[in-house]
């Protein structure tokens, strides 16, 4: 990888290189629930990505093309961009809604994350990690919490879905810029560094401790997206991202490695590389063909629900990594070529391939040694962005 390429506004102030399209970030955990306005400060960050000259394209059947690769996937207005489920056709137009979640042990568990399509996962400062839910046709739940503030790298992964961003905390040094740009339809508290703040969809609960505390009210939060006039459906710049496997098929990775238990920080507590201080892990059951996630020792469980979360896909997606400063802020590369390497798991197999994401109209894809697009299972998935200078930390059993 060719290390002048780097393009990321903050990595390029620190004169860090890195390959085509980085984009930098950082990031703190925590989680909440119900009552009073919260009003509060934390700390934050800042990033900007540069479109790239070449952009996917979709063809009239619904492909979408790249020069070097192509993503098939179902686009037919029938089927989730999500989960490839089948979905009435004014559900599948509507944009989906990405949000921060707490996952410090004091914020957890989480409230509403049960109904998220897609969960990413990435290190934060402290070396433990912060959660982003996407939701579909959330207009039906009472509360989502519980809810921390932005960072850069998460943001660039909520565009590759065309996602309302909401977020809770103070968030400039590094992320601000980007927040208030006109790329994000941003929802953020009333905190330092927002232009626009939402005054309607955050409140807090008195059965935790701030800053542990603060959730989604989605009445409120709907409110405050008309007050915006933001898009409920998605622009004419949306690209599918995954190629699920068609209607009543499983994916076509019967030569793929068996992979049943999946540590993305390894199975030590004292690992710097943000996992392994929340001790994750994902735990194949073949009686339903998902994978079982586990956090702090036991089952990461939906608080509204009680049930444990599980996931049809679970995706090791690997980034450039580096510190920003002495606060131990991180930032991520989410734009590069595709050299970096990708991890599938479905079905209870692994299928090894390369990802890249050229613009922050498009989304990473990801493909097989062969070029060809990795199909997933239809349902929901787990993507866990790793630190690469930490990749042999990971174990796959």
């Amino acid at each position: 990888m060719k290390k002048n390429q780097m393009i990321t506004g903050i990595i390029r102030r620190k004169t860090v290189l890195f390959t085509a399209f980085l984009v930098g970030a950082a990031l703190l955990a925590g989680c909440g629930k119900s009552g009073e306005q919260p009003a509060e400060s934390e700390t934050a960050e800042q990033s900007q990505s540069v479109s790239a000259s070449e952009q996917a394209q979709a063809n009239e059947t619904g492909a979408v093309t790249h020069d070097k690769e192509a993503a098939k996937v179902q686009n037919d207005g029938e089927h989730s961009f999500l989960t490839g489920e089948k979905m009435e056709s004014g559900q599948v137009a509507q944009r989906p809604l990405a949000v921060m979640f707490n996952n410090i042990i004091e914020g957890c568990p989480q409230t509403g994350i049960g109904r998220a399509s897609i969960v990413y996962e990435a290190p934060v400062e402290g070396r433990i990690t912060r959660l982003m839910g996407l939701f579909e046709n959330y207009q039906d739940m009472d509360r989502i919490g519980y809810i921390r503030s932005s960072r850069d790298y998460f943001v660039y992964c909520a565009l590759e879905f065309d996602a309302i961003y909401a977020h809770f905390g103070q968030a400039t040094p590094y992320v601000g810029e980007l927040l208030n740009s006109d790329r994000v339809d941003n929802i953020s508290g009333a905190v330092a560094g927002i232009d626009h703040p939402a005054s309607s969809t955050f409140l807090r609960t008195s059965e935790r401790k701030a800053p542990h505390n603060v959730y989604i009210d989605i009445r409120g939060l709907l409110k405050d997206i008309k007050k915006f006039g933001y898009s409920q459906t998605y622009h004419d710049t949306h690209k599918p991202k995954f190629a699920f496997a068609p209607d009543g098929r499983r994916p076509d990775n019967s030569d793929g490695k068996q992979a049943l238990l999946l540590y993305p920080g390894g199975k030590k507590t004292d690992l710097p590389n943000g996992f392994s201080k929340v001790q994750a892990y994902f735990e194949y059951d073949q009686k339903d063909g998902k994978y079982y996630r586990y956090q702090y020792g036991g089952p990461h469980i939906d608080e509204s629900t009680g049930e444990q979360l599980s996931f049809d896909n679970v995706i090791f997606q690997y980034c450039y990594g580096e510190v920003r400063d002495e606060n131990d802020y991180l930032a991520f590369g989410c734009h590069g070529d595709n050299s970096m390497k990708v991890q599938v798991f479905t079905q209870g197999k692994m299928t090894e391939g390369t990802w890249s994401r050229y613009a922050d109209t498009d989304p990473a894809y990801y493909v097989d040694k062969d070029g060809n697009p990795i199909e997933l299972s239809q349902g929901k998935t787990w993507i866990c962005l790793i630190w690469d200078e930490y990749a042999d930390d990971v174990v796959i059993e």
